[in-house]
């Protein structure tokens, strides 16, 4: 079977054929015929199976079919990342035809993202956050709306996004294409899609989730503490020329980057505390081999699409089965071969079992030759949270005997000061500036002595004011 015998438009046609699609995946097979009725659509699809294709090419055709200028198709995704690769995917096989698409989301500025809604861009690809920043102003409006797209809807879920996905369908027409597209398929998915979907057609929705077949699991069990060495010790080794490594959180990514940058291998990092010029400059680094590692949250699993991505480490045990079929997910795509090795420590074993009862498989556990598991490490990974806890407390603790001792002496009486405008005595000195000489540049009364004028705040409120909270910052509200 050809993309040909879907009856697409000839310009679509030549775009899939200069992108190397030579014939559909099985869900581009199942699910285009009924797109391009007008069916809506429910689909469960493992990642890396073509479904974004899948839901853009007949939504393309049938745009093409009658033209306008206003925005006539919606595509939500739960992450920018996710959001910058399918309007990446819609450039590509929108190149021949005249249709344009924009993206919307958070972390850069909003009035690109305005003019687009005022230009009435063909397709509006967005975040559920940002857009309904958007739609609280009168130029931001989806009444032109024909198909909307759900896009990772489970990861919506898992991310909180629900209560902004029922908000937006009060501002897009109920009379609509729908399309609802998930890796897996949880029962508020399925109730969210009662809701939307009109009569829609069921795709794969009893299939079990599981990781692509192209795909070799490995486990290697590791003290916690060693971690950082064994992957160290597997990156030097491996023959991948991209490594993706997932970590639990926004500073062990942090601190596994400085480790690996500290012995000689260059690395990026993505996580919900860069901006997004940031995260966007890391991927494209990642992408165009300017470093070999990428350490990233699973705020990325689903948005990186990267070409023959050799290796997907999971640093630290994802504690859902849905988040290791994610993370791994990205390798081994449409039908591609790829490695994914999942280091765990003893505390980490229940996770991994019940990953491994999810998948129908048990990994099979492996040991570096050559490595010392029984070394002790020269530096620690990372302070316990605890120990993070204590310092914190302390140093604000600090902080606030400082500024008790900077407010007591503010409240002191100061010396008798002269006002060199009127001679009056005991004025404060900040109520009238002639009253410092010193700082004003009026000239002392023989015999007396003047006080300085007291900063409002000490240097070291002023560096912690400016400086923040050494507390990690929690991540932005909107994606």
């Amino acid at each position: 079977m050809s993309f040909s015998s879907f009856s697409l438009n000839a310009n679509l046609l030549k775009a899939v054929h200069n992108m190397g699609f030579k014939s559909p995946t099985p869900i581009q097979r199942l699910a285009v015929p009924p797109l391009l009725e007008g069916r809506d659509v429910m689909a469960s699809a493992v990642t890396g199976s073509g479904k974004t294709a899948a839901f853009l090419l007949p939504i393309l055709h049938r745009l093409m079919e009658k033209p306008r200028g206003t925005t006539r198709a919606l595509i939500l995704a739960p992450t920018r990342e996710l959001a910058a690769q399918i309007s990446e995917h819609l450039h590509e096989l929108a190149a021949h035809t005249p249709l344009k698409g924009a993206a919307v989301y958070g972390g850069v500025a909003m009035g690109p993202q305005e003019q687009a809604f005022r230009r009435g861009v063909d397709v509006l690809i967005a975040t559920p956050g940002r857009l309904l920043d958007h739609c609280q102003y009168p130029y931001a409006r989806l009444t032109g709306i024909e198909h909307l797209v759900l896009d990772e809807a489970d990861r919506m879920l898992d991310m909180g996004f629900l209560p902004d996905i029922r908000r937006v369908l009060q501002h897009v027409p109920k009379k609509r294409q729908t399309l609802l597209f998930s890796a897996t398929l949880p029962a508020p998915i399925v109730e969210l899609a009662s809701d939307m979907l009109h009569n829609p057609v069921s795709l794969n929705i009893e299939r079990k989730a599981a990781p692509a077949a192209g795909i070799t699991h490995v486990a290697y069990p590791v003290p916690h503490e060693l971690k950082s060495v064994l992957f160290l010790e597997l990156v030097k080794t491996s023959a991948s020329k991209h490594v993706l490594a997932f970590t639990r959180t926004k500073h062990r990514a942090n601190r596994l980057a400085d480790f690996l940058e500290k012995h000689g291998v260059t690395c990026e990092r993505i996580h919900g505390n860069r901006s997004q010029a940031q995260r966007t400059e890391a991927l494209a680094s990642f992408k165009r081999g300017r470093c070999r590692v990428l350490v990233a949250t699973d705020i990325a699993a689903r948005g990186i699409d990267v070409e023959a991505l050799g290796l997907v480490v999971n640093f630290d045990v994802p504690q859902l089965p849905e988040d290791y079929i994610h993370r791994v997910g990205r390798t081994g795509r449409v039908d591609a071969t790829g490695d994914a090795y999942t280091l765990v420590s003893p505390n980490e074993e229940d996770n991994l079992r019940m990953i491994e009862r999810a998948i129908g498989t048990r990994l099979p556990r492996q040991k570096v030759q050559g490595f010392n598991y029984a070394t002790t490490p020269t530096e620690r990974f990372e302070v316990p949270l605890a120990e993070r806890i204590a310092a914190i407390r302390a140093r604000k603790a600090e902080e606030r005997v400082r500024a008790k001792a900077n407010a007591a002496r503010r409240a002191a009486p100061g010396i008798t000061v002269v006002s060199a405008g009127n001679g009056t005595a005991g004025q404060n000195p900040r109520s009238n500036r002639s009253a410092s000489p010193s700082r004003w540049g009026a000239k002392p009364v023989a015999g007396k002595s003047f006080s300085r004028p007291v900063s409002g705040r000490s240097n070291e409120q002023a560096d912690w004011r400016s400086n923040g909270s050494a507390t990690e910052p929690r991540s932005a509200r909107r994606a």
